[in-house]
């Protein structure tokens, strides 16, 4: 099955379909009108440059738009962060929200309540598609906390599965492209930036970037590795040749 296509590789396509008719058409009149070779290499030059320059100033408000949303930031954080900054985010759409413990949450990052509803919701700061396990613990999580629904947020986007699995269990999908639509909707003054947040939530090399508590070095069959100190409640390693 194929992968949804996003916001950008789509309007990527369409400005590529563009530039071919429009360098089709304009080279057919091109050479209607003049009734030469060269007038057909005039008017597709000439619809060519037009759908380029039409690219170029989209690909600026696009690049514009991405830097006020702050997402090459939110890239850059650490789970424990991104769920903080959720947190900041929902609050200022008028959401009273708690960011659960980090061990032990019981599938739900957040607990959002606004109008006498309750939502739990998921956070996924990653750098690839999030899968179904994401929407089966979002799900599972709404009988633990008595929620009426359940929403998955991330930077990412999801496997055509998590969809499919979403969708037949009732759980929102939050992806990267709503997830920015969300933050330039909010008030910037009412919610703190993502380098604001990563400034007061810091995550160093012996910090588990999962859960806030500090990694420990354990004994494995494999040798030694880092662990969090948590455990058995967050599960987080870190191989000690990667700090």
């Amino acid at each position: 099955m194929a992968r949804r296509k996003s916001k950008a590789k789509t309007e990527e396509e369409l400005f590529q379909g563009l530039a071919g008719l429009a360098t089709m058409v304009l080279g057919l009149g091109g050479y209607f009108v003049t009734n030469s070779f060269q007038g057909a290499v005039v008017g597709a030059i000439v619809g060519l440059v037009m759908v380029t320059t039409i690219m170029f100033i989209v690909g600026q408000k696009r690049a514009e738009r991405l830097k006020k949303s702050g997402i090459a930031d939110i890239d850059k954080m650490e789970g424990i962060q991104f769920e903080k900054y959720m947190g900041h985010l929902f609050r200022a759409q008028g959401y009273k929200a708690e960011v659960t413990k980090a061990a032990g949450d019981y599938g739900a990052d957040l607990i959002l309540q606004k109008d006498g509803k309750k939502i739990v919701v998921q956070a996924k700061r990653y750098s690839k598609n999030v899968g179904i396990k994401a929407v089966q613990e979002a799900q599972a999580s709404i009988a633990y906390y008595g929620a009426s629904e359940a929403w998955v947020v991330s930077n990412s986007d999801y496997t055509v599965a998590a969809y499919d699995l979403a969708k037949s269990n009732r759980v929102k999908l939050i992806n990267r492209e709503a997830l920015i639509e969300m933050i330039l909707a909010m008030n910037p003054e009412a919610v703190p930036t993502p380098q604001d947040v990563i400034e007061e939530v810091p995550v160093d090399e012996y910090t588990c970037p999962k859960c806030g508590n500090k990694l420990v070095i354990r004994n494995g069959p494999k040798g030694q590795f880092y662990g969090c100190s948590s455990f058995p409640k967050c599960r987080h390693v870190k191989s000690i040749k990667a700090v």
